[in-house]
């Protein structure tokens, strides 16, 4: 395992880089593409959320990978290399897979604790595997970090530790008033029908405001999210859905505003949101949960405005999560990070032991030939035995060395063992390569089912 990331995210630039560094789907496509035509890199993964882009490649050399990841983030990033590289991380082997699975269970989220990193890090795996750039090391790395993030959420308090973006915003609107006491008679505009606006939504809804707008430009998307809101059984929230040409009429008829699209520009401007002000006497509450922003950050000096972004977010929830569960998760990060690690290295030597097993088969069934030949008047029942009887030897024999292989294997370091024993047995090293690969493409067809 060569396993490489670099990445930058909130913890590493100002929001003002990381807004200029996003990556739409298809830029996330040609990135991947590219990745692998690079030289370095065999496997690559990209995971662009709204606080961070990460690319996750397996590589055979750690500087020509980190140099040639680097410089093709800046390039699809839009950001120059030389601005981007300070903000850069790199991490390598155990430490790329501590990251992951630190990520996946929300350690390294603006908001500790939130779930929705989740679905992301399956965002991602789906998009490598469909492109057929997620190998081996990588959809096993991808569904474990899904795993360990499921299991510190099920097993700890990490929920209690932080709320979702979503939450934590608006808990930053009602500005230490309850969220249910403050939301209740409001009418929301939620713009966006994307998984974020969608959870924000839905938020909205249970903490209990009388009516939701949901602006965006895909009619359909919009229409099947106030579908979902209004089905039988929900909140009962009244919601309708609009076009976007109309935000200017329905600005002015809401409370609270939450903004989440894929726009690379503003999609409310401070003289949109100064505009819909005129006449009014109830403060407008703004939440932009967009990477780039979707909300003019001027909109702040307005009078009659309370505005909350992603920086403001990540400013208020420094005291967010509580130590005893944060430190339980970290615990189960390590014992994860260490399983995983002794796992592929165990798994990096089956396939020699898998060509020895293979070899030895070979000598036996050439030595019973020869023996058939040298005693031509056994009859099938003798034969067999002899047969039986070689084999069992034979198996006695490898069981302990190839038993005690693999268990040294799964230890730091013991990567030397897979070549030790190639070189002991004299092993062809293209039939240990047709091994993997076999192994390889099944692994591909278990691994898209699992998850």
């Amino acid at each position: 395992m060569s396993l490489l990331v670099v990445g930058v995210s909130h913890r590493s630039a100002p929001v003002s880089v990381l807004e200029r560094a996003s990556l739409a789907t298809d830029t996330q496509i040609k990135l991947l593409q590219d990745s692998l035509a690079a030289e370095p890199a065999t496997e690559a993964a990209v995971l662009a959320t709204c606080n961070r882009i990460e690319l996750y490649a397996d590589v055979d050399k750690f500087h020509a990978g980190v140099a040639e990841l680097s410089t093709l983030l800046a390039q699809h990033s839009g950001v120059g290399l030389e601005e981007l590289t300070p903000y850069l991380y790199v991490h390598y082997e155990d430490r790329a897979v501590h990251h992951l699975f630190s990520v996946a269970c929300g350690l390294d989220s603006m908001v500790v604790g939130e779930g929705q990193i989740l679905g992301q890090i399956k965002d991602a795996l789906a998009l490598g595997q469909e492109l057929h750039t997620a190998g081996r090391l990588l959809n096993d790395l991808f569904q474990q970090a899904l795993r360990v993030g499921k299991r510190a959420h099920s097993e700890t308090g990490i929920d209690r530790a932080g709320q979702s973006l979503v939450t934590f915003g608006l808990e930053q609107l009602a500005a230490g008033t309850a969220v249910d006491a403050w939301a209740k008679k409001k009418s929301a505009l939620v713009i966006g029908a994307g998984s974020m606006s969608s959870l924000a939504a839905a938020t909205l809804a249970r903490v209990g405001v009388d009516e939701i707008v949901i602006a965006n430009r895909t009619a359909a998307r919009a229409d099947r999210l106030v579908q979902i809101l209004t089905e039988p059984g929900s909140t009962g929230v009244l919601a309708r859905a609009v076009d976007m040409n109309a935000l200017a009429d329905e600005l002015p008829r809401a409370d609270v505003v939450v903004s989440c699209t894929g726009a690379t520009g503003l999609v409310l401007s401070a003289a949109a949101v100064e505009a819909a002000l005129q006449g009014r006497t109830s403060q407008l509450a703004l939440l932009d949960l967009a990477m780039p922003r979707d909300i003019d950050a001027a909109v702040h000096r307005l009078g009659g405005v309370r505005f909350v972004d992603i920086e403001s977010l990540a400013e208020a929830s420094a005291d967010a999560p509580m130590a005893a569960d944060v430190d339980q998760v970290r615990t189960i990060v390590s014992h994860e990070v260490a399983a995983f690690g002794a796992a592929q290295r165990a798994a990096h030597i089956t396939p020699t032991v898998v060509a020895l097993r293979a070899m030895a088969a070979d000598v036996v069934s050439s030595e019973v030939a020869r023996l058939e030949g040298r005693l031509p008047g056994l009859d099938d029942k003798q034969r067999a035995e002899i047969t039986r009887t070689v084999r069992r030897v034979v198996d006695k024999l490898l069981h302990a060395p190839t038993v005690r292989v693999k268990q040294l294997a799964g230890e730091p370091g013991g990567a030397g063992y897979a070549d030790a024993l190639r070189e002991l047995f004299d092993l062809d090293p293209q039939t240990v390569a047709a091994v993997s690969r076999a192994d390889l493409n099944d692994t591909d067809g278990v691994g898209r089912g699992r998850v």
